[in-house]
């Protein structure tokens, strides 16, 4: 790579010629611009077949054609590279400058993304992690939500690692968010089937209290109060499935069932010994009856088994007569306001007429609720008052078991279509999970119907309901060991931080490690799920004290360190208004190198700290860029002024008189090269050197000028006591030696670098040597050479007049001179 570079750029800055005293061959020159087009070809075809970044560098500086230079830039990818070649460039090359910063810029912006999203994707994973763990479960679901919104675009950027991550934090957000539907779910079915048995004890109570106010005249209806018997045992067995209940609603229900069944038994044999009770009724009223009769009656009233608290029927009368049996008394209510009755009697008319309209709309619900209205205000009235309304009452209620069978029929083909799909549940092969949450929805569909008076229809369903679920008990089953499993787990990790709790030497701890012990903790205790609720009560309790002896160091920690990190952070914000600024830059970079060494802190405490502290350095270094953006401005003012002069100086030419090359060299002096930029400070000091040259070189002619003036007075006859020379002369011509006319000016055409006379070549060859041995020679200095041609022209003009000088050689010393001002 060297060698290919080397020979590349080879020829970019020819060197100087060296000029030799020797005679040399001739040789075939090959053109300059030959060679400079042979090599931009070969840099083109370089560039063409694409260039490593290094080869591609050298030629966005070293090109020999700006357009070489500027695709050469559009190449370079690596900042490294790019930053060299701009800081190369930044005086040569404008273009390339322009091009090579422009890519720097876009490379900074892409890390500043790049950055930024990384630090999303930092707090997006810590956010998860704390939305996991919190105990703020408001609005849970969408703070999930948005989250995975937020996460969605940045995920592309995001490590493996860091996925992993996120996606656990957001699983165990969704453990929680299906453990609180669940609950909530099992919530609503603790209360719907609490409500289905208020409603059920209700009903039942209603129609006991409905039966204890039946005409004596007219028995029940037998058929409905056996279907109500069975809708409301399956009713309740619906609703006390899977589920705790009290012992006296418990209790009540069997009371109250138990009642209803006798009541139903007595009615059921009341019908099937009707002929038997009509005849006795007959042996009574003709007062014929004989000790067999009373015998039936006996055993008659015996089987029927007649409630106490129900009116005794006109059927049963008869023979309770022939038994000997006490009439009934009538029950009085013991209400003697006749204000309170009147108003109550009011309020059960305008029930009953509340109640008709909601059965001509076909209002099942609402009838019911008003029917149990009805009959609470009935209850409240005295016989006398209630009488009346018994009739209205008695149609009413049979018009509602109309509507209640009229229901009850419609909904027969759906429980038909809910056995149907039950039993071909139970013949699919579905996962046991998805298999008994299919189970419980038919299960609650079927409740929702309100159950059947059908025990063929209830048995049906009842069967393929155990059917279905008889595959899920050996999972469950199943999923019962593994609850024990991770119920010893727990419980060992309870073990295991009691241990450390009470061994732990808290005054020379490592709190990192005592952090990651807690969010270890945490985490094994989350995965060692599912576990039986019931069973895991004390445990979780012994761990939440743990955590909470665990966390309380751990929280002293954090303010300690907390308050550390706000004693930098003010120190920081003191820091801001700080002179001088270098001193409170230096100030800032310690407090980051403090910042570094503080322990543990919350994240979110840290988060904010950091965010303050972030700030007030972001303030401290942006006065910085502030201070470099005036010098930057003071300094393209300045460059602005500079080049303006720069420009008016380049229109004066090296060939004016001297006065006005010392007035331009001032207005160069003048200029303040401290606030221009580099580049501008080296064109006004090229300048510089270009007028200083200039003047020397007229200094130079006045003086050869006078030289030679002085060389053609010796020829003319003048005597050096006539002429004024210079008063460094004399020395100069004692240090030249003793030198006759003819060596001195061979010695002034080499000092000169004039070519000698042929016949002269030999003495000049003689002299050559005599001053390499001297050790002067072609490496000779300029300011040296010129002393000496001066020391030979002192030598030539002080000499006595008995020295005539050769007009010829006179010419060939002034020709030397002429050769000294060309060069």
């Amino acid at each position: 790579m060297a060698a290919f570079l080397q020979k590349l750029f080879k020829s970019r800055k020819p060197t100087a010629p060296v000029r030799k005293t020797t005679t040399q061959k001739p040789q075939v020159a090959v053109p300059a611009e030959d060679k400079r087009a042979e090599l931009r070809e070969e840099q083109l075809q370089t560039l063409q077949g694409a260039p490593t970044q290094e080869v591609a560098a050298c030629l966005a500086v070293e090109g020999l054609t700006a357009d070489i230079r500027l695709r050469a830039a559009g190449m370079l990818q690596e900042a490294e590279l790019l930053h060299r070649v701009q800081k190369q460039a930044k005086t040569r090359d404008k273009g390339v400058y322009q091009v090579v910063r422009q890519k720097l810029l876009v490379i900074r912006e892409e890390q500043a993304r790049q950055e930024l999203v990384s630090e999303t994707i930092t707090n997006l994973i810590s956010n998860a992690s704390d939305l996991a763990k919190t105990d703020d479960t408001k609005l849970y679901s969408a703070r999930v939500d948005t989250l995975l919104n937020q996460w969605a675009t940045v995920e592309a950027s995001a490590s493996p690692d860091q996925l992993s991550e996120f996606l656990q934090s957001v699983h165990r957000c969704r453990e929680r968010i299906a453990e609180q539907e669940a609950a909530r779910i099992e919530e609503q079915r603790q209360l719907e089937q609490k409500l289905q048995r208020d409603e059920t004890l209700a009903l039942l109570t209603q129609t006991l209290d409905d039966l204890r106010h039946q005409p004596v005249e007219e028995l029940a209806s037998l058929a409905s109060l056996d279907a109500l018997q069975k809708t409301q045992e399956n009713r309740w067995l619906e609703a006390t499935r899977d589920t705790r209940i009290e012992k006296a609603q418990q209790q009540a229900f069997e009371t109250s069932m138990m009642t209803l069944r006798s009541y139903i038994a007595s009615v059921r044999h009341i019908g099937q010994e009707k002929d038997s009770l009509l005849a006795l009724s007959t042996a009574a009223e003709q007062e014929e009856a004989s000790p067999d009769d009373r015998e039936r009656a006996l055993a008659l009233l015996k089987e029927i088994n007649w409630p106490q608290g129900f009116p005794i029927p006109d059927l049963l009368v008869p023979a309770r007569k022939l038994a000997g049996k006490p009439k009934a008394k009538p029950q009085v209510k013991p209400n003697d306001d006749l204000k309170q009755q009147q108003a109550t009697a009011d309020s059960l008319k305008a029930v009953l007429d509340k109640l008709e309209d909601a059965l001509e709309s076909k209002q099942l619900k609402e009838s019911k609720q008003h029917l149990k209205t009805a009959q609470q205000y009935l209850k409240a009235l005295d016989h006398r008052h209630s009488k009346s309304f018994q009739a209205r009452i008695q149609l009413l209620t049979a018009q509602l078991r109309e509507l209640t069978d009229w229901q009850g029929f419609a909904t027969e083909p759906k429980q038909i279509a809910l056995c149907e799909q039950m039993e071909y549940l139970a013949e699919q092969p579905i996962e046991p999970e998805a298999k008994s949450e299919r189970i419980k929805e038919l299960q609650q569909e079927w409740r929702d119907l309100g159950g059947s008076s059908d025990r063929t229809m209830w048995s049906r369903f009842k069967q393929a309901s155990d059917k279905a679920y008889e595959p899920c008990k050996t999972y469950f089953k199943a999923k019962s060991g593994l609850k024990q499993a991770n119920l010893e787990k727990r419980k060992a990790i309870c073990s295991e931080l009691e241990h450390f709790v009470n061994d732990a030497d808290w005054s020379t701890i490592d709190w990192k490690a005592v952090d990651r012990i807690l969010q270890t903790a945490r985490q094994e205790w989350k995965s060692a799920w599912p576990i039986e609720f019931r069973d895991n009560r004390q445990v979780q309790k012994q761990f939440d004290d743990l955590l909470k002896k665990l966390e309380a160091p751990i929280d002293e920690e954090h303010r300690k360190n907390e308050a550390l990190k706000q004693a930098i952070v003010e120190q920081a914000q003191a820091l801001t208004e700080h002179q001088p600024l270098q001193e409170a830059m230096n100030k800032a970079k310690a407090l980051q190198s403090d910042w570094k060494e503080v322990g543990i802190t919350r994240h979110r405490e840290d988060r904010k700290l950091w965010q303050a502290f972030r700030k007030a350095c972001d303030e401290i270094f942006a006065r910085r860029d502030s201070e470099r953006s005036e010098q930057q401005l003071a300094a393209k003012e300045a460059d602005i002024a500079a080049e303006a002069v720069v420009e008016e100086i380049r229109n004066v030419s090296s060939d004016q008189d001297a006065q006005t090359l010392e007035h331009a060299t001032t207005a160069l002096r003048s200029l303040d090269t401290a606030q221009v930029s580099p580049g501008i400070k080296e064109q006004i000091q090229k300048e510089k050197q270009r007028l200083n040259q200039a003047v020397s070189t007229q200094k130079l002619k006045a003086s050869i000028s006078e030289w030679q003036a002085l060389v053609l007075a010796r020829t003319q006859g003048k005597t050096p006591a006539k002429i004024t020379f210079p008063e460094k002369w004399t020395a100069l011509s004692e240090s030249a030696g003793t030198l006759n006319d003819h060596e001195l000016v061979i010695r002034a055409e080499i000092l000169a670098g004039v070519p000698s006379p042929a016949e002269d070549q030999k003495k000049r060859m003689e002299i050559q040597i005599q001053r390499l041995a001297q050790g002067m020679g072609s490496a000779e200095k300029a300011d040296n050479a010129l002393q000496s041609v001066e020391a030979l022209v002192a030598s030539w003009c002080i000499r006595s007049a008995d020295q005539p000088a050769d007009t010829a050689l006179a010419s060939r010393l002034n020709s030397a001179l002429d050769n000294l001002i060309t060069n």
